[in-house]
């Protein structure tokens, strides 16, 4: 029987090329998922390794949506802007207008009419 650490890093492994998705990873290790779930939870260093390699991916993902805008993807820039942008303005509002609705009166006792 493998050696629980061995089997840690096989997951570990897979996670990395699986770009952190769980389900793959365990198909490709041949570990259950509720493993790697247990092993969230009751190991800090696991738990570090797996938020590591998500921070990986991020930074991964986030260099090929910089790609798609240097090379002018309209929609990924303003997917870039509605997320970092917001700050500057670039965010999205709904106004809702509700015709014909009577305003809402308190009394006394604190109840809406």
């Amino acid at each position: 029987m493998a050696d629980k650490s061995d089997n840690k890093k096989k997951l570990l492994d897979a996670l990395k090329v699986s770009l952190g998705v769980v389900s793959t990873a365990c198909d490709k290790a041949g570990i259950s998922r509720d493993t790697h779930y247990r092993w969230l939870k009751e190991d800090e260093d696991y738990k570090a390794s797996v938020d590591e390699l998500t921070n990986v991916a991020l930074d991964f993902v986030e260099s090929k949506l910089f790609e798609q805008i240097k090379g002018g993807s309209v929609p990924c820039i303003i997917f870039y802007l509605k997320t970092k942008g917001k700050g500057r303005g670039y965010i999205e509002k709904q106004e809702i207008k509700i015709e014909g609705a009577k305003p809402a009166t308190w009394f006394d006792d604190g109840e809406l009419e």
